[in-house]
């Protein structure tokens, strides 16, 4: 991608978020009810990633998994996990967390090399913890409110500020910036197949829930939620008042 669209694309991102600030405080809408007012059209949106999957990734998925002996897969994760901790490691330092920035460079600089391009985690061995942040997360942590729910055709589940903030993760990772494009195909087919088989687990909760939409949408919520808090989210005060009200039916 030329600069110059890069540079017009990012500028779109930055305006359309502004907009989403509008919305509020990402901590305060985090915690609570989901906002889902394009329901209609996500759960369609919905069945047809889920049509679309079921006939590409996921059986892609478990070949992946079948042919290929745990070890090497277990290489494979790390060496995209590791790709991607630059990004991380971005992202901590304009969230203001420095020692977790610097302890991402320093579990690249290690897993690149004494881990053999990442395929070796080394750097949780010696104690470099792994973080997760993307550029959604960093707009969460500076105000920017959530917006309505939304499922992105191909990608799932987000939110209107994590959609919108997107771009910037593609364009933060150094796949988007390898000049060779057939290579970096290959490696965005491996990378996405790498992260499928990685949920086959998962989805088994999805297939025993009433309304498989409903738990997705919270669980993806949640998820985030989790995330933006460093796993510590505030207690939302609807939980609160649905203990009172349960003590107050339990009463004689």
């Amino acid at each position: 991608m030329p600069h110059r669209y890069t540079a017009v694309l990012l500028l779109i991102v930055t305006l359309a978020l502004s907009a989403c600030a509008s919305n509020g405080s990402a901590k305060a809408g985090a915690a609570g009810a989901a906002s889902d007012p394009w329901e209609t059209v996500n759960r369609k949106t919905d069945a047809f990633n889920t049509a679309v999957d079921k006939a590409t990734l996921k059986p892609l998925a478990k070949g992946y998994r079948k042919i290929m002996p745990d070890l090497a897969r277990r290489g494979i994760s790390n060496f995209f996990d590791n790709l991607g901790t630059p990004a991380v490691a971005l992202n901590n330092f304009l969230q203001g967390k420095g020692r977790d920035g610097f302890v991402d460079i320093g579990r690249f600089l290690m897993n690149s090399t004494v881990g053999i391009g990442g395929l070796i985690d080394v750097g949780t061995e010696f104690g470099l913890t792994e973080h997760d942040e993307d550029f959604g997360q960093t707009l969460a942590v500076w105000g920017v409110g959530d917006g309505p729910y939304v499922v992105i055709p191909f990608f799932g589940p987000s939110t209107l500020r994590d959609a919108l903030a997107r771009p910037v993760d593609i364009l933060s990772g150094p796949l988007h910036y390898y000049e060779n494009s057939s290579v970096r195909d290959k490696l965005r087919v491996l990378q996405a197949i790498d992260l499928r088989t990685r949920l086959l687990t998962a989805e088994r909760f999805l297939e025993d829930s009433n309304d498989r939409y409903i738990t997705l949408r919270e669980s993806y919520l949640q998820n985030r939620n989790y995330k933006i808090y460093d796993g510590d989210p505030p207690m939302d005060d609807d939980f609160y008042d649905d203990i009172y009200d349960d003590m107050l039916d339990e009463e004689p």
